[in-house]
């Protein structure tokens, strides 16, 4: 049901400096390949077509994922996260997109996810949310029933955002006003009650988005993720 899906990878990284002085942040090596082509290749055995958003040291990274078999690459040099949500052609699109983070390390169930989707209706905007993980900050997903309520750094609940979901442009381009903020996406959402969270968690998470978390992830505990 899923053919298309969108890693955000324009980003700066500044968190990761000096490491990413030189490189984009989806370029840090991981496991003996990059954070970019990690996510690709999980994706690619699902998921027939894969776009790329790139802007800082976009051309970097453009190369390095064209030569990696994705569809195409999207500019969005000083855009924010949604940018390409508003325009061509994705606002076109009126079917799924499976979207993640370009630093997002996980296995995925992309069947169970699909299920989970259709069977909540098909939404707009679909988060699949993950267990907190010990020294990751994370957003927690309040909800009832399946609706997300708030989401909040301050207070805690039973998950918390991954930087995974599943959206549908076409039918958000009807309801929103054009932004290039997914907050915003998700608040207006949310006052909709039209936000909705997946029952499905990754069983393995880890993301990096600092040089205490790409530590970490080098430890024994997160060797298999």
């Amino acid at each position: 049901m899923i053919n298309h899906a969108v890693i955000l990878a324009a980003g700066r990284g500044v968190r990761l400096r000096p490491k990413t002085n030189k490189i984009p942040k989806a370029m840090v090596k991981i496991k003996n390949q990059t954070l970019i082509l990690s996510g690709i290749k999980k994706i690619q055995k699902y998921i027939k077509n894969i776009h790329i958003t790139v802007g800082y040291k976009g051309s970097m990274l453009a190369k390095h994922v064209i030569e990696n078999k994705v569809n195409s690459v999207i500019n969005t040099d000083k855009k924010g996260n949604a940018w390409w949500i508003f325009n061509f052609p994705f606002k076109y699109i009126d079917e799924p997109i499976f979207v993640l983070t370009c630093d997002n390390i996980t296995k995925i169930n992309f069947n169970l996810i699909e299920k989970d989707y259709k069977m909540k209706g098909e939404p707009e905007c679909f988060l699949i949310p993950v267990k907190p993980v010990k020294d990751l900050d994370g957003d927690y997903i309040h909800r009832k029933n399946n609706i997300v309520t708030n989401l909040s750094r301050k207070i805690k609940s039973d998950i918390y955002c991954s930087g995974i979901q599943v959206v549908n442009p076409y039918r958000i381009c009807k309801i929103i006003k054009k932004t290039d903020d997914f907050n915003k996406i998700w608040n207006t959402l949310m006052l909709k009650k039209k936000l909705i969270v997946s029952d499905i968690c990754p069983k393995n998470w880890f993301t990096i988005d600092n040089l205490k978390q790409l530590k970490l992830y080098k430890k024994k505990n997160y060797k298999n993720v």
